[in-house]
């Protein structure tokens, strides 16, 4: 099975930037297409990106296109979400996940972290 880690998480002001990591086990990690996603208190989870095994295919909400970026290194078995001019908008737990399709729903993932927890002040 896939065991994931993310960390990287803090506080930031807004304007400010963080990287986010996410340590995967597992013998087919380079397979996997990986997700981003994010989940703000009474919210539902949202799609942040996501990214293929081979790392050529790579997708972004439309909130944070232009802003975030999602690289890979199979070799490590890490997957990065480097985030930029943050807002108190982006204020959220962020998981990543592993699944076998590059989908945008939550629920096509099978693996998942713990999450970690980025808040962002004004």
């Amino acid at each position: 099975q896939v065991q994931l880690i993310e960390s990287g998480g803090g506080l930031v002001q807004a304007g400010g930037s963080l990287r986010l990591s996410c340590a995967a086990t597992g013998r087919t990690f380079s397979s996997y297409p990986m997700a981003w996603f994010r989940q703000a208190p009474g919210k539902e989870r949202e799609f942040v990106g996501t990214v293929s095994g081979s790392g050529n295919t790579i997708r972004f909400a439309d909130s944070v296109k232009g802003r975030f970026s999602i690289s890979r290194d199979n070799a490590k078995n890490m997957v990065y979400l480097q985030m930029m001019s943050l807002k108190p908008e982006d204020t959220a737990v962020y998981y990543c996940a592993a699944g076998t399709r590059l989908l945008t729903a939550a629920a096509a993932y099978d693996y998942w972290g713990q999450g970690t927890q980025v808040t962002v002040a004004s």
